[in-house]
């Protein structure tokens, strides 16, 4: 064993003009946990119905983009147009009675004049056409109130987003304050339920890594929820670029939940030799090749940093080869 430590020793002292030191030092690392998250719309607002009746338009479905105010649906109640009807019948005799009413007023004030009927009689006349008139604004304004809930029928989007859901189908008959669509705006984010046991490491602000096919994004948690249930707690994550064109789609998500003390290595530093992982060390004796049993893989390309869980201790100096 002393003369492969010997041997080494000198190949390594051969090439220490191409080979670069690295000082092991402990180094804090980010405990991540996997979850999913689940993409939802900010706002989640249904689109009701403010008359009873029947469904007689329906100009959306799911998916269709809407904007704030947009006529989705159209109810109608037959019965309106009858008493609407109804008014317009009662309106026509009380203008009748009150075309007779003011010609009756207009020959008693002729009459008056040349003194032939009193001043009682003459108000008692325009009695009569003041209360005509008053019969006849109340019924125009009954009209009006009915002409108001014809266009209460137009179901108005409440939002501008998209249309996630369509509950109802043409010719339903729909209530007052029943849901005709359900319309998602305002942004997307992701919602993360995470197990109680890590809700103490959650700090609003924290970066979050989202998984995606051609690689991660990073969010940011933008809040957690004080409420726990059924043991876990609800956090929202805030993410640019985030493809919201499903809602609800679940998407993996790595978020810190502690922090601890690591040795890490650069990757070029590991190398294998019979199935075993070796480090190049630098002793007073010279380079010494080290076994050591490495953890996971910190970092990407150049920059990746390999953990070793066994085998270095901090302060150590590794000899690393130039390539």
């Amino acid at each position: 064993m002393r003369a492969f430590l010997f041997s080494l020793g000198l190949a390594c002292a051969s090439t220490a003009a191409f080979a670069e030191s690295f000082t092991i030092t402990a180094t804090p690392v980010t405990e991540w946990k996997s979850v999913f998250g689940q993409i939802e719309t900010r706002d989640r607002v249904p689109a009701r119905a403010r008359i009873n009746g029947t469904l007689q338009t329906l100009e959306v479905s799911e998916g269709d983009m809407v904007t704030a105010g947009q006529q989705i649906a159209v109810i109608t109640d037959t019965k309106i147009d009858f008493q609407i009807s109804a008014l317009d019948a009662r309106l026509e005799a009380q203008q009748a009675r009150l075309d007779t009413a003011q010609a009756d007023l207009d020959r008693g004030t002729a009459l008056k004049e040349r003194g032939v009927i009193s001043n009682q009689q003459l108000d008692a006349l325009q009695t009569a056409v003041d209360v005509l008139n008053g019969e006849i604004s109340a019924i125009s304004a009954e009209r009006l109130v009915l002409e108001r809930q014809i266009e209460e029928g137009q179901v108005l989007a409440p939002d501008a987003g998209v249309v996630l859901d369509v509950p109802v189908a043409r010719g339903s008959v729909i209530g007052a304050g029943e849901s005709v669509a359900v319309i998602g705006g305002g942004g997307s984010y992701l919602r993360l339920s995470i197990p109680e046991r890590h809700a103490e490491a959650l700090q609003t602000g924290d970066s979050i890594e989202i998984a995606r096919a051609d690689g991660t994004i990073t969010g940011t948690l933008a809040k957690v929820y004080p409420l726990i249930e059924g043991g876990r707690v609800e956090a929202d994550v805030e993410v640019q670029g985030l493809d919201d064109r499903f809602v609800g789609r679940r998407v993996q998500v790595r978020l810190p939940v502690a922090e601890r003390q690591a040795l890490l290595v650069p990757a070029a530093a590991l190398h294998q030799e019979a199935g075993l992982d070796y480090v190049t060390v630098q002793t007073a004796q010279g380079p010494v090749h080290q076994v050591v049993i490495p953890g996971d893989v910190i970092g990407s390309g150049d920059a990746a940093m390999v953990e070793i869980v066994t085998g270095l201790s901090a302060g150590e100096t590794l000899v690393i080869a130039d390539e």
